[in-house]
């Protein structure tokens, strides 16, 4: 069964048992415990700070930061945040799961090898449940576009009405490394795609920004275990690439990760050029903000929720 953002899963879907892992944060470089849970059919994917006693949802309006990765925090406590979610949401969006609690006791989810392989295989030995509550997907109805700049050639990104229900994705990205240079990359995203195509591509870097990085704060934990780092024409990992276009993979892996914080399924055609963690998200906010821009899918079916309503976690997709 396909499962990432397609829109033809009739029931939601959850985990049958918790599993956890144990890594360090990339940016952090503190050591991070995972544990995914199932959660109650309705309540979507939520963030758990086990630390601080404190639960985020995984939402787009609640993204703070996209400083090389994706982080959310409740409002007005930014203290309460967590950082590198977009691997984990894109497993979880690929495998169809609607609702999960994912409790880290730190401020930022393990890296692990880098890519969403790992969290995949978490998901497989802990299984998947369909449950009895009608599943709703978000359908994009206009074109939506964000750039970078109005300068010529600036990154961009978009969203556009697509003819079969689903999600399709196409990605360009252009870097001055020679080993890397300009990738391009189109498909059908769903769960056996991503599986075969996107999962196992890791996070890269050029090793010029190395020591730049560091000095801000970043890739404190960072590695060749859990990076592609290139130098010129040089991939400085002993293994090499896992694949010759293996950095575009992930990044359209980025974007299934972040596009996840829409809280639904999006049945689209999505398109960008060098798009990064915050057009992504720029994206999704301006989609939202656009009532004429999208709809529920099956609304007689699935009641909305409020996003200040106790009872259900999952929220109503609400402007920034």
């Amino acid at each position: 069964m396909d499962g990432f953002l397609a829109a033809g899963m009739e029931r939601r879907r959850t985990l049958k048992a918790p599993i956890g892992c144990v890594g360090i944060g990339l940016h952090s470089g503190r050591r991070a415990s995972l544990t995914l849970h199932p959660a109650p059919a309705g309540d979507g994917i939520v963030f758990r700070r086990s630390d601080l006693g404190l639960e985020i949802p995984a939402r787009f309006d609640l993204v703070f930061d996209t400083r090389l990765c994706t982080a959310i925090a409740l409002p007005g406590q930014p203290q309460a945040r967590l950082g590198t979610i977009e691997h984990v949401m894109a497993a979880l969006a690929a495998c169809g799961i609607d609702d999960a609690v994912i409790e880290v006791d730190g401020p930022e989810v393990p890296i692990l090898d880098g890519s969403a392989a790992p969290f995949l295989f978490l998901i497989d030995c802990a299984g998947v449940t369909t449950t009895a509550m009608p599943r709703r997907s978000i359908e994009v109805l206009k074109t939506v576009r964000v750039q970078e700049s109005d300068a010529p050639g600036s990154a961009w990104a978009q969203l556009e009405p697509i003819a079969t229900p689903g999600f399709e994705a196409a990605l360009e990205i252009d870097f001055p490394s020679s080993a890397i240079g300009r990738q391009q990359l189109s498909l059908r995203v769903t769960e056996a795609s991503f599986r075969a195509v996107l999962a196992d591509s890791r996070t890269f870097t050029l090793a010029e920004d190395v020591a730049r990085l560091r000095a801000a704060g970043l890739a404190q934990g960072g590695s060749l275990d859990n990076a592609v780092v290139v130098d010129g024409p040089l991939v400085l990992n002993p293994g090499g690439l896992r694949h010759a276009d293996e950095c575009v993979r992930h990044k359209l892996l980025d974007v299934v990760g972040d596009l996840a914080l829409a809280g639904a399924p999006l049945s689209a055609r999505f398109s960008g050029s060098r798009s990064g963690h915050a057009l992504n998200n720029r994206l999704l906010r301006a989609l939202f903000a656009d009532a004429e821009a999208w709809r529920w899918t099956d609304e007689a079916l699935v009641p909305a929720f409020s996003p200040r309503a106790p009872a259900r976690r999952q929220a109503e997709p609400v402007a920034a």
